[in-house]
């Protein structure tokens, strides 16, 4: 009934409009990325030049826009425009959201009463792999996640790992 996405990144909301579409799922996003998947355009309200991104994700973003053509995908327009405030109990998920820009601006958490994170892109656990837009926001985000009874951190890439135990690759790849 809902798709919830963390940020706009294709290769996070690239099946989103078939989801909405075929089955009739409401998708939701946050308003600060919420162009991205309208206008099919991951540089959308990003700066020109991130903060910070690893050689890796360079050769990566290299190869799907130029090569693979692959950055593209089904645009659509979000059926809900979420923040902090939006209650997920109507959809039957005991969970918060927590607004985590850093990797987009629009970039969220989802966070349950067990203390389970899913940060997209905020966090990575893979060596070599990192893409903060703004670096001032990316801290913000990493010290409001501080005494929130985190118990497990699920990124978007890679193993989950506990709270309190951020691989080195964590934070500037």
């Amino acid at each position: 009934t809902l798709v919830l996405l963390t940020h706009g990144d294709s290769d996070h909301a690239g099946n989103a409009a078939y989801l909405q579409r075929e089955y009739g799922a409401k998708v939701a996003i946050h308003r600060d990325d919420a162009g991205m998947v309208e206008h099919g355009d991951m540089g959308w309200n990003r700066k020109k030049k991130p903060d910070a991104m690893s050689f890796i994700m360079k050769l990566m973003a290299f190869v799907m826009q130029v090569i693979l053509k692959a950055a593209a995908f089904e645009t659509f327009t979000p059926d809900l425009l979420v923040d902090e405030s939006f209650d997920m109990s109507r959809y039957g998920l005991e969970a918060s959201i927590l607004h985590l820009p850093g990797h987009s601006k629009g970039s969220i958490g989802i966070l349950t009463p067990a203390g389970a994170l899913y940060c997209g892109d905020l966090l990575y656990n893979m060596p070599g792999f990192c893409c903060i837009d703004t670096l001032g926001d990316f801290e913000s985000s990493v010290r409001k996640l501080k005494d929130r009874g985190i118990t497990t951190i699920y990124p978007g890439h890679g193993k989950a790992f506990r709270e309190g135990r951020f691989p080195r690759s964590l934070t500037l790849g």
